[in-house]
Order: structure tokens, then C-alpha cells, then sequence
């Protein structure tokens, strides 16, 4: 018999998951509509200066060739990115994240070794200081315990530009300490990752990719004061503010 706390449980992750889906339903009609926009932008911009152009980028391209081949090409709309960055780290080493939030400062350990892609492209966005600046949107405290960062507009629905695929999925599990990515679906892996701050019971679907080494204690504070307008998910109470993450090996 399902008790009554097993079914709110239930019902709490389950309405993870449909918000999930349903950003991920957003977040890809967004981007037909830009790319539709980026294509016509396009069309202009060749038809009017493609000669001029043709020396300027000719010359450029040839100073840039070595960092290009360290890292995608931004795209036109700011820090984005059309590719995943391209493998830098050792996978054999230990690296370590810093976040500092004015709510206070989160130390975790990246597993390289289970989870390569991912903490690669943790640590060059970290490098480019994509997430100074940003907020912590979400913050759940029923059924699911964790506080979601990352995004760079803050919506839920925003990332690199690029996405990459799942790892370290089997038998994953989410105990108080976890560091995993959000997702909108299977391998749609960006920007956005959450912090477990109490043991939560979530379907192995979230790359974890690390571990919680300091400011745990941060994080049950912000989630104590609730989130805005009362309920168990949403914006959190107590704004959380990024001011930067810091990656460094050893």
C-alpha cells in the first residue's frame, strides 16, 4: 500500500518531469525561430558586404586557428556556442568548482573519470565566465530536494547553445551532497545543473558529476526560507545570485 508521503513524493517528481518537458517543448520552438531568423539575418549580410568581408575574416581566421581549435566558435547572440568544446581536461586528474553566491559560497569535487564530457564542458564554461552574473531560478523543497542553477536568462529554459550526452547514468543516485545537469530530456545537456541538499529520490536521468565539499550547509539555509509566494518549486525566497564559478585542477 502507497502511503500518503509516497504519493506526495510521487507526485512531486512526477511534476518535475512534466515541467521539464515542457521547457524542453519551449526551448526547441525557440530555436527554429531564431535559427529561421539567423538564416534570413544571414542571407543580408553576405548579399551586402561579402566582399569587404572576405579579407577581414580571411585574416582573422588565420590568428585565431590555435584557440578555435581549443574551443567551439561563439555564435552571433553573445556566449553561445554551436558546438560542445572541444576535450581539454585530463580525465585521470581531480578538479575542483568553486560557486559564490551572495547567499554564500558552494565547494564540490567534478568527477572527471564517470562523467568527462560533462565536467569538460563545466570547466570551459566556468573559464569563460558564463555564469557570472546569473541567478539560482528554481528551488524545490517537497519531494525533491535541490536548488537549480545556470541559466543565463534565469527562465529555465536557457543554456550554451550547445548540448551534449548523458553519462554515469547506471545506478545513479541522488543523495544530499549531488551535483547533477538538468535536462529537458534524454542527452539535451547544457548549462543547467542542481544541487541536492537533502537525500532525493529522482529516476537515474541526470548526469551526477559531483560532489558537495563545502556549503552544504548554504544550501539548506536558502532552502529553509522557502521559495516566493509560498509552495514547494519555484523562484527561491532567499535570492541566490552567482557572482562566478571558478574550475581548477588538483
Amino acid at each position: 500500500m502507497v502511503s500518503s508521503e509516497q504519493r506526495r513524493r510521487q507526485l512531486a517528481r512526477e511534476k518535475y518531469e512534466r515541467q521539464m518537458q515542457a521547457r524542453a517543448e519551449a526551448s526547441a520552438k525557440r530555436r527554429k525561430r531564431n535559427a529561421i531568423v539567423a538564416g534570413v539575418l544571414a542571407v543580408v549580410v553576405i548579399g551586402g558586404v561579402s566582399s569587404v568581408a572576405a579579407g577581414v575574416f580571411d585574416s582573422d581566421k588565420k590568428k585565431d586557428d590555435k584557440a578555435a581549435s581549443a574551443a567551439p566558435s561563439p555564435s552571433a547572440s553573445g556566449k553561445q556556442w554551436a558546438t560542445e568544446p572541444a576535450m581539454s581536461i585530463d580525465t585521470a586528474a581531480a578538479y575542483t568548482a568553486t560557486m559564490d553566491t551572495s547567499a554564500g559560497k558552494v565547494t564540490f569535487s567534478l568527477d572527471a573519470a564517470k562523467a568527462p564530457h560533462t565536467v569538460n564542458s563545466f570547466v570551459f564554461l566556468a573559464g569563460q565566465q558564463f555564469w557570472d552574473g546569473t541567478k539560482c531560478h528554481r528551488l524545490t523543497t517537497e519531494g525533491i530536494y535541490v536548488l537549480q542553477c545556470g541559466d543565463p536568462t534565469g527562465t529555465g529554459s536557457g543554456g550554451p547553445g550547445y548540448q551534449f550526452a548523458d553519462e554515469n547514468l547506471t545506478g545513479a543516485t541522488y543523495p544530499a551532497g549531488t551535483v547533477a545537469m538538468a535536462n529537458s530530456g534524454a542527452n539535451t545537456n547544457g548549462s543547467q545543473f542542481f544541487l541536492v541538499y537533502k537525500d532525493t529520490q529522482l529516476p537515474p536521468s541526470y548526469t551526477p558529476f559531483g560532489k558537495i565539499t563545502g556549503g552544504l550547509d548554504v544550501l539548506q539555509k536558502i532552502a529553509a526560507a522557502g521559495v516566493q509566494g509560498g509552495g514547494g518549486d519555484g523562484a527561491p525566497a532567499t535570492p541566490v545570485n552567482v557572482t562566478g564559478i571558478t574550475a581548477a585542477k588538483g
